[in-house]
């Protein structure tokens, strides 16, 4: 197999895993936004559900595109489990969740940031910009739920996961990646800051 073939077929499974994961933190997130009072809360882990849709949509977009699909098992587990969680915000109580969720969005922005690196080995640029702007949201969200933890007594004396480095460094970072790999990749990631660039 191709070194191509091989970030390919990693691109797939990493965003089959993705496509599963927002599947089971949108079910945990519709029931962390009902367990909690305060309505600002509920309005901005409702915006966090709300993006994990859109996310997921995302993905099986680009699954469809890679003439692949969802891992079916993964799926189920997915449901299980987000399901079980969005229960258990009812009970565990309020800092719990936000923990917990703060772990989640820490570990799906290098999920997206490795995609991304995927996508560009194995030749597919288009996909690049997506990614990384899906990763720089799930930044956010952790910046949310680290913020949420910390305001609470308890959640000052607990030892949280490694803070995310800032939010700009996921495209500088990338991009400087990329542009040590080879002119190809350069010039394609060039053309794609210069068309988001364009867009704003």
């Amino acid at each position: 197999m191709s070194e191509i073939d091989q970030s390919r077929a990693k691109l797939i499974l990493i965003l089959q895993l993705a496509y599963s994961g927002e599947l089971a933190a949108a079910h945990a997130y519709r029931g962390h936004w009902h367990s909690v009072s305060n309505v600002e809360e509920k309005r901005s882990i409702k915006s966090i559900e709300d993006d994990e849709w859109r996310h997921r949509s995302l993905v099986g977009e680009m699954l469809t595109g890679l003439g692949s699909g969802p891992n079916q098992s993964r799926e189920t587990r997915a449901n299980i489990i987000g399901r079980t969680l969005g229960f258990l915000c009812h009970v565990t109580g309020w800092l719990a969740p936000m923990y917990g969720a703060g772990r989640l969005e820490s570990r799906n922005i290098r999920e997206y940031e490795t995609a991304a690196r995927h996508a560009r080995d194995c030749g597919r640029l288009d996909l690049i910009d997506c990614l990384l702007e899906m990763a720089e949201v799930e930044w956010e969200h952790e910046y949310y739920f680290r913020n949420r933890v910390v305001s609470h007594s308890l959640g000052r004396r607990l030892r949280l996961w490694p803070q995310p480095a800032p939010k700009e460094s996921i495209r500088s970072n990338f991009g400087r990646e990329s542009c040590d790999r080879s002119p190809t990749v350069r010039e394609g990631h060039e053309a794609l800051a210069h068309a988001r660039a364009s867009d704003t």
